[in-house]
This record gives C-alpha cells, structure tokens and sequence, in this order.
C-alpha cells in the first residue's frame, strides 16, 4: 500500500494543503488529526482552533520538539510495515512555516520505504519519482 502523509492540526480539519488533498484523495477524516486514515497518515504540526488568536489563522504552530515526538512514532511505524511506501510531504514547511532544514533532519535514518519531497534531498532523504 502507498500511504500519503501530511501535516495536520490537533482539531483534526483537513481544510487546505496538503491536509485538503489527503481528505479529497486519500481518505484522511475530518475531526481525526493523527495517525492511519484511508491511504493517508496524520503528522500534527499545528494546534487545536483557538478563536481567540488575532488574525485568520487560528491554528497555533506546534512547538519543534512536539512534531519531532510524532515523527519518531512515526518512523516506529514505518519500519514495522517494510512493504508500505509512504509518501511524506514537506509537513510542517507550509501553513506551520517551518523552514526545510528545521523538519528534513527529523526524518535522518528514515527507512527506504519512506520517499520525500524532492527539496529536501540535500537532508539526504530519498525523493519520490513524481508529485503524488
């Protein structure tokens, strides 16, 4: 199976990015923030809605070593399922605004089965062939 993995927010609304993409195509459920969902895998990278942050975004960003928490867990996974590719996009380097080099390294000793974008093989991760 090739799972597509995302970043995601702790209140679980998959609404734009690459969180709407895995909605729409990959099964991922509205109201779940992390883990399996369909042909998608959750990585949460922003906080639960809080109306009371000024602006329109009202998803704060999570701390680095909170994300970093999750992606361990989920590279536990990914070794436990050496048959299952897992397509992980830039999570954190988009609406969370995290820097490449601030999320890639994360992933370091990430098992072959897992395959990123293509910006980030200068952190020496596999990239996939095409956009997923």
């Amino acid at each position: 199976m090739n799972y597509f993995v995302f970043g995601s927010n702790l209140s679980g609304h998959h609404g734009r990015g690459a969180a709407l993409f895995a909605k729409q195509v990959h099964g991922a459920r509205q109201g779940n923030p992390s883990g399996l969902q369909g042909s998608s895998f959750a990585i949460p990278t922003k906080g639960a809605r809080d109306n009371s942050l000024p602006g329109k975004d009202k998803y704060p960003i999570l701390p680095l070593p909170v994300i970093a928490a999750s992606v361990r867990s989920f590279l536990d996974l990914t070794r436990l399922y050496p048959n299952d590719t897992w397509t992980i996009t830039r999570i954190g380097c988009g609406l969370a605004g995290y820097r490449n080099e601030q999320i890639a390294t994360m992933f370091e000793g990430a098992p072959p089965n897992c395959l990123f974008d293509p910006e980030w093989i200068p952190w020496g991760l596999k990239a996939w062939a095409a956009k997923p």
